[in-house]
């Protein structure tokens, strides 16, 4: 049995994770950049007017005669005529700046009278009201850097160079097998001996939470051969999560089936509370995850050690981890790392009740994660703790 800290090193050290895919832009949102974007070209790639307005030559103006309307010049459309001294155009936003004029004059800052404008030069400077080409990008340049977030801002920007697709850090394609001869769905008739079948929906949703959703999800009977079947079946996952069946019993088969479908096996048992049966092992490129069958302890170590996993294949960090203070004393005992149900309020940290492995009303209710250290006892009221935020 090894503790939490290894635990975590030898799935870090035994990931094949490198998969980059090239998206369409309408597709990237919430990826990882696993390149450079460089500008095509500059952006803006014209002087264009940055409101609605006149377009003039500040510089040929004395100031006070009035200018003469020589057009119009509108978004999308090209003047090729030099506009001349005291001069102006009609021009919208987003439009050319014609050749001649340096300046735009915002239309409530004009008179007109007939076809000569009469300008306020209080409200107006040279220069104003024009976005210069290449302000915002130059050709050639990092537009955005590798290990980037693609944000809706982000996906904004890169349209808006004409960027129309990106490579990114791929998402682990990840397969479910759940085992149990016990369990229903929910919403069947339950009887006696039987149990509704919950870990399915709550790492799926688990999942939904990081904007993944499993490729396949197969529920097996206690059969060892029917696992057998599956794992083989499901091989071809970046990763394989399967619940139940990892303890020692009787109709334990998950480490054994394992072992016949040529996992290595990295290590198998934890010294936490809950879930000490975890187990992790690798197939050619395939991480197998073992969770035992208790839903909370399931969960538990999806939060703790699959959400990093996959991390390492999306270069993200899903969960912000903190130190909070205790808001009471708690004693556990030596030589296990605890991860208890939390919520917090007021600044601090509440363990909650119903700890169990089997018990979801806390874990419901929590919000968070505290991790207890393995060789520590005591915790007083009011002690900084480690924790992890799972919403």
């Amino acid at each position: 049995m090894i503790d939490v800290r290894e635990a975590k090193n030898l799935i870090k050290d035994n990931l094949i994770c490198e998969r980059i895919v090239s998206l369409p832009l309408s597709e990237a949102c919430g990826f990882i950049l696993a390149e450079r974007v460089l500008a095509a070209f500059d952006t803006p790639s014209f002087d264009q007017s940055a409101m609605d307005g006149y377009a003039f030559s500040h510089e040929n103006w004395d100031g006070k005669t009035e200018l003469t309307i020589a057009g119009e010049v509108r978004a999308g459309t090209y003047t090729p005529d030099l506009l001349k001294p005291m001069q102006t155009v009609r021009i919208f936003t987003g439009a050319p700046i014609p050749a001649g004029a340096d300046t735009v004059v915002m239309q409530e800052n004009v008179t007109v009278f007939g076809k000569a404008n009469r300008i306020n030069i209080g409200q107006i400077t040279k220069g104003s009201n024009i976005r210069l080409r290449g302000s915002q990008t130059r050709k050639s340049e990092v537009a955005l850097k590798e290990g980037k977030l693609l944000s809706a801002p982000a996906i904004s920007f890169l349209a808006g160079i004409g960027i129309d697709k990106v490579r990114v850090y791929a998402k682990p394609h990840i397969s479910i097998i759940i085992t149990g001869k016990e369990l229903l769905k929910p919403g069947s008739t339950i009887s006696f001996g039987k149990i509704f079948e919950s870990n399915s929906l709550g790492i799926t949703a688990a999942l939904m939470q990081l904007n993944i959703s499993p490729v396949s999800i197969d529920f097996i009977d206690d059969i060892e051969e029917e696992l057998i079947r599956a794992i083989k079946n499901r091989m071809g996952a970046d990763i394989l999560i399967v619940t139940g069946g990892i303890s020692e019993g009787n109709y334990d088969f998950t480490a054994e089936a394992l072992n016949k479908c040529s996992v290595e096996k990295l290590f198998h048992r934890v010294k936490q509370k809950p879930g000490k049966p975890f187990y992790f092992g690798k197939y050619l490129q395939t991480a197998v995850f073992a969770l035992p069958g208790n839903p909370a302890a399931a969960l538990t170590c999806f939060y703790e050690y699959i959400v990093p996993a996959i991390g390492y294949f999306t270069r993200k960090e899903y969960f912000q981890k903190l130190k909070i203070p205790l808001a009471d004393d708690y004693k556990k005992k030596v030589g296990l790392t605890y991860f208890l149900k939390g919520k917090i309020s007021s600044g601090t940290v509440t363990v909650l009740s119903g700890q169990e492995s089997y018990m979801m009303n806390s874990f419901a209710m929590a919000d968070c994660l505290i991790q207890l250290d393995e060789e520590k006892e005591q915790y007083i009221k009011g002690e900084l703790v480690d924790v992890l935020m799972i919403i």
